[in-house]
């Protein structure tokens, strides 16, 4: 099964969270309610710069998916 590669979820035991899932390397779940994020796999094989380089640009990459969806979302119920 191929999967996308930003996932919306929620849960109603988190009233106010609204979460993006990421499924490719490396995997996360960041909540967008506070920006905590939760990490499934670790960055290996590379420097610090360039890790904190590629979490800026995946947090940048949820952000706009969710934009993205909401947008379209409010666009389909007009």
């Amino acid at each position: 099964m191929e999967l996308p590669k930003f996932i919306l979820g929620d849960n109603t035991d988190f009233k106010e969270a609204i979460f993006v899932i990421h499924t490719e390397y490396p995997r996360f779940v960041i909540n967008l309610e506070d920006d905590s994020v939760t990490w499934f796999d670790n960055l290996e094989n590379e420097t610090e710069a360039e890790a904190t380089q590629e979490v800026e640009e995946l947090i940048t990459q949820a952000n706009a998916f969710f934009d993205r969806e909401t947008q379209r979302l409010m666009a389909d119920e007009v």
